[in-house]
């Protein structure tokens, strides 16, 4: 890294990193769609990883100044709650780290970048547990008449937030991914172009399973159905994560619901159903 363009960057930084978060989380967030990385990341060339990581090193400090904003504005003392304080600085920091990084010019650049944003996506590893805490923090905080399901606000935010917290991982997974020489079969990066909804439904389920027998010492059965064949380009780690919850939930709710009940538990349905522009997977009980 060169030393001048460090420098400048942190008499940059040094001024008033108030002012710089917000003049940068001012700035018009720029959308990408999976199409494009697909494309995109079809033939990762060198030139292609430059223009990918060019992109990121002024994408990256508009989406995560953004974020440092949100958690130093958040209603009913949120923000000011110790774990929610401990994410504001990861955050921080890893916009100071990319505000310090210089422009990138060559492969070289690239290289070194690429560690960074690897190193930053680890950093934020524990992000989503850490703001969980914060919420605790505050409903030990709030006025015992105060319901907290009511505070539409805060669930917003946190909608909001962790949807963002998934483009910006999913922006530094693409670009890390696509300098693997060797990727899997039918994937792009973290994209897998012929990915079954089914075979994750199935995956994703008996994980949630596993959690429910550690929870309870028992767990209802799951009959999935769909077409075998099916399969569309998405990221099977994110549709992982989401089937994950919704069938831990529809497990717990059955669970609980026979728990002191002589009657046996009835299996929980998962329904993986294609449409002509989406998919659509839900659950339901017999």
């Amino acid at each position: 890294m060169a030393g001048a363009a460090r420098k400048k960057a942190m008499e940059t930084l040094g001024k008033s990193m108030t002012e710089e978060v917000q003049r940068w989380g001012c700035m018009k967030q720029n959308g990408v769609s999976l199409r494009y990385m697909m494309e995109f990341g079809s033939k990762p060339s060198l030139r292609n990883l430059l223009i990918s990581a060019q992109f990121l090193h002024k994408e990256l400090p508009i989406r995560i100044a953004r974020r440092v904003m949100d958690l130093e504005t958040l209603p009913y003392g949120l923000s000011h709650k110790p774990a929610v304080l401990k994410v504001r600085d990861w955050y921080l920091d890893s916009f100071r780290d990319l505000r310090l990084f210089p422009e990138i010019k060559d492969p070289n650049d690239e290289t070194e970048f690429t560690q960074m944003i690897k190193a930053i996506k680890v950093r934020h590893n524990n992000v989503v547990p850490m703001m969980a805490l914060g919420v605790q923090q505050l409903k030990k905080g709030l006025d015992p008449n105060v319901d907290y399901e009511a505070l539409d606000e805060i669930h917003e935010f946190l909608d909001r937030f962790y949807m963002s917290r998934i483009g910006i991982r999913m922006l530094i997974g693409q670009h890390v991914e696509l300098q693997n020489p060797n990727p899997p079969p039918h994937c792009v990066g973290c994209i897998h172009t012929k990915m079954s909804p089914l075979e994750v439904a199935r995956d994703a389920s008996e994980d949630a399973r596993s959690v429910c027998f550690r929870e309870y010492g028992s767990a209802p059965d799951i009959d999935i159905y769909g077409d075998p064949n099916f399969t569309f380009p998405y990221v099977p780690a994110h549709l992982h994560l989401m089937v994950f919850e919704l069938v831990k939930n529809s497990l717990r709710a059955v669970q609980e619901r026979y728990l002191d009940s002589d009657k046996v538990a009835p299996p929980v349905r998962i329904i993986v159903a294609d449409g002509i522009e989406d998919v659509t997977i839900k659950s339901t009980m017999i």
